[in-house]
């Protein structure tokens, strides 16, 4: 078994992914802070379900016999989609981002990313023992 691939590993991985994108997301707000017309964005949130599905689907053992199982559906299936977020009025050269809003969301976002990348060490860690490396 490839240790990456264990669910929990995969979700982890998933996880810190999006985060990645939305850090990259939030850098391009404050970037654009002072340009005329330009609208911040944020990276819609994963859904759990859709992970849970997209995490199953790695599953080569998987196998649906029942209409109540997971359903299988590929993995590229997760899209990290961006949306407009209008958290503020817009300035009145039509831009619309709050400096202090990013620099939160910022910060969410780093230490958001910090306990995922914390808990896969762990994990991998404990794994690891259990098999005897």
């Amino acid at each position: 078994m490839d240790l990456p691939e264990v669910p929990l590993m995969s979700m982890l991985r998933t996880r810190m992914s999006w985060l990645h994108q939305r850090q990259d997301v939030l850098s391009q707000n404050v970037a654009n802070a002072d340009t005329p017309g330009f609208v911040a964005r944020d990276l819609k949130p994963l859904d759990f379900k859709d992970t849970l599905h997209a995490t199953a689907s790695k599953a080569s053992n998987l196998t649906v016999t029942d209409p109540h199982h997971i359903s299988i559906r590929p993995a590229s299936s997760i899209k990290f989609d961006d949306v407009e977020t209008r958290d503020v009025e817009a300035n009145p050269n039509g831009n619309s981002v709050s400096l202090e809003a990013e620099m939160i969301k910022v910060s969410d976002t780093q230490a958001q990313f910090q306990a995922a990348a914390n808990i896969y060490a762990k994990a991998m860690t404990l794994m690891k023992t259990a098999i005897g490396h």
